[in-house]
């Protein structure tokens, strides 16, 4: 695929990357940023400056607050972002519910949420896996059953991330339980606020709090919050985890990660005893570089095919799959350079003075240590590896 950029797509390019430059600055502490290590306040004060500069939600139609810009647009956007480190979106609203809404919502549910996601102050988690309902989601148990203008909600949902700091949640709720599981689904928005709703947190391996279970125990739901037609939420579902699952793939926090291990390797080659194996660490890297490109070129196919198109539909699965994978990968390789000569990093006259080429590899030692405990989950949320790989065994090899 040639990927060569036009002359009106330098001058775009040049446009994006000054922009970041003057907002995004060396050391500015909101670079590297994610929903795990940033707070909401930070999370929304991001939202809101992207959004002043109209690019809240570049993939959204431009008359609802998108760009209007094409797919060769859109990945400039994010190779520029990457190239600064600049913090991620939380992507619940923006990536997640939002192009639901923008699909098949009503006009009433555009107007009193699209704008609230944009500018970074309303808040989205989403409530799909339950307890024995996670990569088997068809058999979910939450029912929401209709009491005149509202649904009546009970239920538990589990691994929500965000819970406890979001104003609202996307629901799959159980409306029927006749048929096949997936016609007996709906997709319901719900305000966090409503009585009965219950948040207990979960603490993962990375010593964070980023997981929550939510319980709903006779949650009323108007009915007006239902997204589309009662029953076809697992449509909705699905459109909504092809997003899910090309966002999880990572490539701009692999293209940063990878960089930052070179470096810190460079360092480490030069000055960690003979316990560390520099030519072995080498060739580790450079082997997670090619599957970078690979997975880079995959990114590249989705954004530029047709919509609609198999390869629309398709590519998000192995992007997910080969990402995360890449990812993990990358934590072990941070790790285990690390504990090869640890001493390096953390003995006491080690105190590296922090430049634009001289980054605190101290301080970085419990970024990558934390990376590599959290990435453990990458290939289980948003549909496990072993999920992806069947659904691609059966609609692309037809096995």
């Amino acid at each position: 695929m040639d990927l060569k950029l036009s002359s009106e797509e330098q001058v775009f390019q040049q446009e994006i990357r000054t922009w970041f430059e003057d907002v995004m600055p060396e050391g500015h502490p909101f670079r590297g940023g994610s929903i795990i290590n940033m707070s909401r306040d930070e999370m929304a004060e991001w939202q809101a400056t992207l959004n002043s500069n109209g690019w809240g939600a570049i993939g959204w139609p431009q008359e609802l607050g998108g760009t209007g810009w094409n797919d060769a647009q859109k990945a400039i956007f994010q190779s520029e972002a990457a190239r600064v480190n600049a913090p991620g979106q939380s992507p619940f609203g923006v990536t997640m519910v939002g192009p639901v809404l923008c699909a098949f919502g009503s006009d009433e549910q555009k107007a009193e949420h699209l704008p609230h996601i944009l500018d970074g102050s309303r808040f989205w988690c989403q409530g799909y896996s339950e307890p024995g309902s996670g990569s088997d989601l068809a058999s979910l148990r939450t029912a929401a059953i209709r009491d005149g203008d509202d649904y009546v909600v009970n239920g538990q949902k589990i691994w929500t991330t965000q819970a406890h700091i979001a104003d609202w949640i996307f629901c799959l709720v159980r409306t029927s339980t006749d048929g096949k599981p997936q016609q007996g689904i709906s997709f319901l928005l719900i305000d966090m606020n409503t009585p009965g709703i219950e948040v207990k947190p979960i603490y993962s391996i990375d010593g964070d709090h980023h997981l929550n279970e939510v319980y709903f125990t006779d949650v009323r739901v108007p009915v007006s919050n239902l997204v589309g037609n009662e029953n076809e939420g697992w449509t909705y579902a699905k459109f909504l985890l092809g997003n899910e699952r090309a966002g999880i793939a990572g490539t701009d926090i692999i293209v940063n990660g990878l960089a930052n291990l070179k470096t810190v390797h460079g360092y480490l080659a030069e000055t960690a005893g003979d316990s560390y194996q520099a030519e072995a660490f080498a060739k580790r890297h450079a082997e997670l570089s090619v599957r970078y490109e690979a997975l880079q070129m995959l990114e590249n196919r989705a954004l530029f095919a047709e919509e609609g198109s198999g390869d629309g539909l398709i590519l998000p699965l192995p992007m997910k799959t080969l990402g995360t994978e890449l990812q993990q990968d990358m934590g072990d390789l941070a790790y285990d350079m690390l504990a090869a000569d640890s001493t390096v990093l953390f003995s006491a006259d080690f105190e590296p003075s922090v430049g634009d080429n001289e980054p605190n590899y101290r301080a970085q030692a419990p970024d990558m240590t934390h990376s590599m405990l959290f990435n453990r989950a990458s290939t289980i949320f948003g549909g496990t590896t072993e999920v992806q790989k069947g659904i691609m065994s059966k609609f692309v090899l037809g096995l």
